[in-house]
């Protein structure tokens, strides 16, 4: 009697659909970086821009690899990333800086995973972010492997954290990718030290809510930018990065200092104008 052939796929469990994943960018004037990143991400499902209405060829470049582009007035990192969320179609979303590009190593593991199926507890990845600085890759101290957690299920994650510096919460598990982000942070250090006074005036200006004595302020500018400096140099070995290590080192203490100095700035101001008329005579007023 003849063997009857072998039907695999009858009663066969199907492979998992990939899920689909949508990549949202916020812009505000990129065009020097906004092609490298879109040229990374371009296998994703779709892309997604929020533009805080850039006034350079931003748009234009994007439009060569999306059409969804929305142009917002800008309401700071994290609000900026919450409209982005919300408009994108996927299940999955994957935040992605203009000044960043998605690796081929850290694409392949992404659509391997997918492919192999994600499990309904996990609700995030995250994976190591490395800095393209001073000609080379850092490989040491506080900027490497600053992990990030940048890919998500929508339903389970949300935009947080103190401005300048937002973050991604899920309510499920997060599981590692080894594979990195890339991030070509500055071009130079002048452009460095322009972030730098930004960025720790934004921070400054979001604890003027949170009130400190001016001795706790001062004890702040005294500590912490040398343990920044230790911590970064010697402890995560960022003297192993060469000149390109103990600059970092030494401009992340600077920013440690500059931060809190702009904010004994503020509070002084705040005292000032709380106190300012307090004790004047008649004559005293113009």
């Amino acid at each position: 009697m003849p063997r009857q052939p072998v039907h695999p796929d009858i009663g066969a469990i199907p492979p998992p659909q990939k899920p689909f994943l949508s990549v949202c960018i916020i812009t505000g004037n990129e065009e020097e970086n906004i092609r490298r990143c879109l040229e990374s991400v371009r296998w994703a499902d779709e892309i997604v821009i929020v533009d805080s209405f850039s006034t350079d060829r931003t748009v234009e470049i994007a439009r060569e690899f999306t059409t969804r582009i929305y142009q917002h007035r800008w309401t700071g990192y994290i609000g900026q990333k919450a409209i982005a969320r919300n408009l994108a179609r996927g299940e999955w979303i994957l935040f992605v800086d203009a000044d960043e590009a998605v690796s081929g190593d850290l694409r392949r593991e992404v659509r391997q995973r997918f492919l192999a199926g994600v499990s309904d507890s996990v609700d995030g990845f995250d994976f190591p972010r490395q800095v393209w600085y001073l000609h080379r890759w850092i490989r040491h101290g506080d900027w490497y492997p600053d992990t990030k957690l940048r890919l998500f299920r929508k339903a389970n994650g949300h935009c947080c954290g103190m401005e300048p510096h937002e973050r991604i919460d899920v309510n499920g598990d997060v599981q590692h990718l080894t594979s990195p982000l890339y991030h070509y942070t500055y071009d130079n250090i002048e452009d460095q030290m322009k972030t730098i006074n930004r960025f720790s005036t934004i921070a400054a200006q979001g604890q003027q809510h949170i009130r400190h004595s001016r001795l706790f302020i001062l004890w702040c500018m005294l500590m912490h930018p040398p343990f920044r400096f230790i911590r970064c140099y010697f402890v995560k070995f960022g003297f192993l990065d060469g000149m390109a290590g103990f600059i970092i080192a030494m401009t992340i203490a600077y920013a440690t200092f500059i931060k809190y100095a702009k904010y004994w700035e503020l509070q002084s101001e705040l005292h000032n104008r709380k106190h300012g008329c307090e004790g004047l005579e008649d004559n005293d007023v113009p």
